[in-house]
């Protein structure tokens, strides 16, 4: 099973969904995780993840992962060639280890990355940017590249997003 998870800051709370679908190509999710809960905290440049990772954690406690499992996260895992780490790094390392965590992020990060692919989908010109651990970066590009959707962002993706604004 693959579970994305996003999250949209309202003045007084949070509210992180996660969209879980069975493989790659899927055009449907098979279910859909929702939490409102508190902003944990205010947001702070270059920590966005001190915002984030709480939120997501909640919500991963009312999932049962099983082995195989991959994880995706709006934004990145690794940001750099010198091991610093994104919101789905520090994810990973909660998790200890043991789940893949994909970050599919809308905005470039400008520091290099050697573990940094783009992602170009339908017509756009404009790249998605995928960062990984626990997987292989470039098998998961191929499968990002073939989501379900004709668009730039892939449909289930968008429809996560979606339900993060409702």
């Amino acid at each position: 099973m693959i579970y994305a998870f996003d999250t949209y800051y309202y003045e007084d709370y949070a509210n992180t969904v996660c969209i879980a679908f069975a493989d790659w190509s899927s055009e449907k999710e098979v279910e859909i995780f929702t939490e409102q809960t508190s902003v944990p905290s205010g947001y702070e440049s270059g920590a966005f993840y001190k915002r984030e990772l709480p939120c997501i954690v909640s919500l991963l406690d009312k999932i049962v992962l099983r082995p195989g499992d991959i994880i995706i996260v709006d934004g990145y895992v690794t940001l750099d060639n010198e091991g610093k780490i994104g919101l789905g790094g520090y994810l990973y390392e909660v998790l200890k280890e043991q789940f893949p965590v994909v970050g599919i992020a809308k905005n470039e990060f400008t520091t290099p990355d050697s573990q940094r692919r783009s992602v170009v989908r339908g017509e756009s010109k404009t790249p998605l940017f995928l960062t990984a651990k626990g997987i292989d970066v470039d098998e998961v590009k191929l499968k990002v590249e073939q989501m379900h959707g004709t668009f730039r962002i892939p449909a289930l993706l968008k429809k996560l997003d979606q339900l993060t604004r409702e």
